[in-house]
């Protein structure tokens, strides 16, 4: 399975993948989004994470 992952050093902490699947994505202490469970939601709400992404710093493994 293909598993999304956040490209930290380009979040702005906008929170949009949070919003749209918090059983994926949370805020780090950083401010910036983390993937902490992969299998939490399903491709389809996570690919719709992506294309909301302003920076488009999520991606596909």
């Amino acid at each position: 399975m293909t598993k999304p992952y956040v490209d930290q050093d380009v979040c702005i902490g906008c929170g949009v993948c949070v919003n749209t699947a918090p059983e994926v994505f949370r805020m780090t202490e950083n401010a910036v989004a983390e993937v902490y469970d992969p299998e939490g939601a399903a491709t389809e709400r996570i690919q719709e994470a992506m294309d909301l992404c302003p920076v488009n710093c999520i991606h596909w493994e």
